[in-house]
Formats: C-alpha cells, structure tokens, sequence
C-alpha cells in the first residue's frame, strides 16, 4: 500500500523571529516550520549565523510575498573591531592581518563614516552566498579559491555611531537590500588606517518590521506547546508587509475579473508602480501593478480559504 505524504497545515501568515547566534536562516526556517506544522515556509533573505535578530518568515500563502520583503530596507546594529583585519571580515574568519589602532575621536570617526553615505559600490565578499554559474561563492571559498566578482550598488541610508571605545566602535545604520555589512566593517576599518572586522551585528528592521515585534525561539517553542491557536496567533497578516504601498479597493466586479488574471480600469488609481489590492470589504487580495495604460493588473494574488 503506498505511503500518504504528510504536505502539513494550510497556515498562512508572516512570523517575525528573533534569530539566535550561531543558527543559520535555513535553520531557524526549519525549525519554524516543524513547529507550525506549515506546508509551505520561506525566509526573507539570509542573517549569518553570527548575526542575530529580526527574520521575517513566510508561510503559505505569504511566500507569494517574500520576495518583495526580501527587496526591502534593513537596519542594523553592528560592531567593528579595529586593527584586525579577518579572511571573512568577520569574527569567524581566520585573522589576516593585525595593526596598530591610531587615537581617536568621535569626530574623526562621523567624518569617516560619512564617507560611506548614500549610493557606493560593493563587491561581495568571497565567503557569501552570491553564486557565480551556480555555485555559491563561499563554497568556492572553503576550495581555497578566489575568483573576481563583480562590484554592485547598493544604499547607505544613514550610518550613526553610537559608542566608540579603544578599538570598537559600534554603529547603526539603514540600507539597501544587498548591503554587506561587514564589507562595510571592513571598509571603515581601512579608511580608519587600521583595518577592522565586523565582530558583532543584529538586524533591528526589514521594510516595515522591527525588531520590538519579534518573538525568540525559545519563546516560539514555549508556546508551540500550548497547541496551534497560540501558535497561530503570532502569526501577523500577509498584507502586513506591505503596509506602506498605495491601496487599490476593487469592487465584486473588477475584484472577479483580477482574480481571472485580468487587468481593470480602477478610477484615481495611481499612475506607475506596485500596488496592494483589496476587496472593498478590506480583504487583502494580492499585489497588481499598473500597466502603461493606467490599468491595474494582477501580480501576485493570495488565495486563502
């Protein structure tokens, strides 16, 4: 008799984690997943496993979405360790390289933080999960090879120092999707004359989230064993993540017929861009986006019930 596959529940929401040091994203994922139970479960985007902090998870019908948080803003809070300099540029990474660290003063410092302000290049570094023809750069790493990659850009919102002290500073800082924060750590640390490393880092916000609305592991199993109603109810809706796009409200008609995969004609829609759809009674709908002739088609839909 052949064997029935457990596809798990059909839950669908977007769990905020608070991921501990030494797990990876992949891992955390996992976990969250046996615990709900879920069918379906995606990260946003990868927290090294020496980064702690706010992890979007994704689960049903919220993965539809989860590559619109992964494009999304971060904030973080990190720590660089000066006059040392790392093969990962971090502290996991053998050390490469040791310096004296030069005196000095918190203007010195703001001045060369601004430096790294608004759009810069990067290039990634080699023990990162960019792929190069399929391969993941770090697993060429661990082969001891280093090949050239190419530098990207990426945005530096703000860059704040919040402690300088001997030879750490910490700073916070908003950017971009794609930033590496300890590219960035490393960076400083040159334009310092010294040389550094990121030691500590703690992703504080993704998109609209933040870190204050996270629940830790340890806490998520305590609750798994209170049954799935507490589980579930940590759980935020889908449209959540998309708090800050512009509404479109679509009537039983025009909601029929996005729902068939058509365009429609919705009156003072906005002219370009990614859209949240709703039905008129507030259900969340999905992600559209505007045609070049103002119309408003369907993305991404959610399909819940």
């Amino acid at each position: 008799m052949a064997r029935r596959h457990n596809r798990g529940r059909n839950v669908n929401g977007i769990l905020l984690l608070d991921k501990p040091l030494g797990m990876t994203s992949n891992a955390a994922l996992q976990v969250v997943k046996r615990l709900f139970q879920a069918g379906k479960a995606g990260h946003t985007g990868n927290l090294d496993p020496l980064a702690t902090g706010l992890l979007p998870l994704c689960l049903g019908e919220a993965t539809k979405i989860s590559g619109f948080l992964l494009d999304s803003d971060k904030r973080y809070i990190g720590t660089v360790k000066l006059g040392v300099t790392t093969r990962t540029a971090d502290a996991e990474g053998d050390v490469l390289e040791t310096r004296p660290v030069p005196e000095l003063d918190e203007s010195q410092v703001k001045a060369v933080l601004d430096r790294f302000l608004g759009t810069i290049q990067q290039v990634p570094p080699m023990h990162s999960a960019v792929k190069v023809n399929g391969t993941p750069l770090y697993k060429l790493a661990r082969q001891g090879l280093e090949i050239e990659r190419k530098a990207r850009t990426v945005k530096i919102y703000s860059l704040t120092l919040l402690r300088l002290e001997g030879d750490e500073l910490d700073i916070e800082l908003r950017c971009s999707k794609g930033t590496y924060v300890r590219t960035l750590a490393e960076e400083i640390g040159e334009a310092l004359g010294c040389g550094a490393h990121l030691s500590a880092l703690r992703r504080t916000g993704s998109g609209p989230f933040d870190l204050s609305q996270a629940i830790s592991l340890d806490e998520l199993e305590q609750t798994a064993k209170q049954g799935y109603e507490a589980l579930d109810s940590r759980l935020l809706p889908i449209e959540q993540a998309l708090t800050d796009w512009p509404v479109i409200s679509l009537t039983k008609n025009t909601a029929y017929y996005v729902q068939q995969g058509q365009p429609v004609q919705v009156p003072r829609a906005p002219t370009s861009g990614l859209v949240r759809l709703q039905h008129e009674d507030g259900h969340f709908l999905g992600v559209g986006h505007i045609l070049d002739d103002g119309r408003v088609a369907p993305k991404r839909l959610i399909r819940i019930g």
